[in-house]
């Protein structure tokens, strides 16, 4: 039997999620700061689809990237190199947020990025903990992803494209930009070969939420999420 929450903020140890995989931890509560920062704290996420209450999960393996074991591909870099783009952080949040729930997913009918999800996210962002790494190209936002941040440790949510690897730009310009400012571990959730394939690997959840405590309590360098590339070949 699921657990149902209560009035306050406060979730079941994550080793009693369950069995399966993406580990179902409780229903209900609310998508608010106080919810969501000590969910995010205790390695717990929000996901559930329109019509289900709030869903919470601690999956039992974590797809994790190290920032320093990032993969660029050579023809990943090759267009990092010879491609006209910019990069920005937080210039167009609730596009991003609003594009990655409109993107199809292979195998999926619907997006767990719902209208209250939708909400909750602008909310967080305009806290300051909720942050978009933009792709934009001959002025237009082609790609990006929008994640969570609680001290130097950043939640990946979700992320998406309509120009080739404009995602991926994005994802790896916010990988060496964290790494660069002490970030020593970035939350993507659940497994997928494209995140396989840009160096991100699966670790127990033991593990992933050891590393939290300390990462979490880690104060956060002053400009960190004023952010901003161009490239301009010649």
């Amino acid at each position: 039997m699921i657990p149902w929450l209560g009035l306050s903020p406060a979730f079941p140890p994550v080793d009693t999620a369950q069995e399966d995989p993406d580990g179902l931890l409780a229903a209900g509560g609310e998508l608010t700061l106080p919810w969501l920062a000590r969910a995010y704290g205790q390695g717990i996420f929000p996901w559930f689809s329109r019509g289900e209450p709030i869903l919470w999960w601690s999956p039992s393996e974590r797809m994790v990237l190290l920032p320093g074991q990032l993969k660029v591909s050579r023809s990943l870099d090759k267009t990092l190199r010879n491609r006209a783009y910019e990069v920005r952080c937080d210039s167009a949040f609730e596009s991003v947020i609003r594009a990655c729930a409109g993107a199809p997913r292979e195998g999926q009918g619907g997006t767990w990025i719902v209208d209250e999800m939708v909400d909750a996210y602008v909310a967080l962002h305009r806290a300051g903990h909720a942050h978009s790494f933009e792709t934009w190209m001959d002025g237009e936002l082609v790609g990006g992803l929008y994640g969570v941040a609680f001290g130097r440790m950043f939640y990946g949510e979700s992320m998406f494209h309509r120009a080739r690897d404009a995602s991926k730009i994005a994802f790896v310009h916010m990988a060496r930009h964290l790494e660069a400012n002490g970030f020593a571990m970035i939350d993507c959730q659940f497994h997928t070969p494209h995140l396989a394939s840009l160096g991100a690997s699966l670790v127990s959840r033991q593990r992933f939420v050891a590393a939290l405590a300390g990462l979490v309590a880690q104060p956060q360098p002053a400009g960190l999420w004023h952010y901003g590339y161009r490239n301009e070949p010649s």
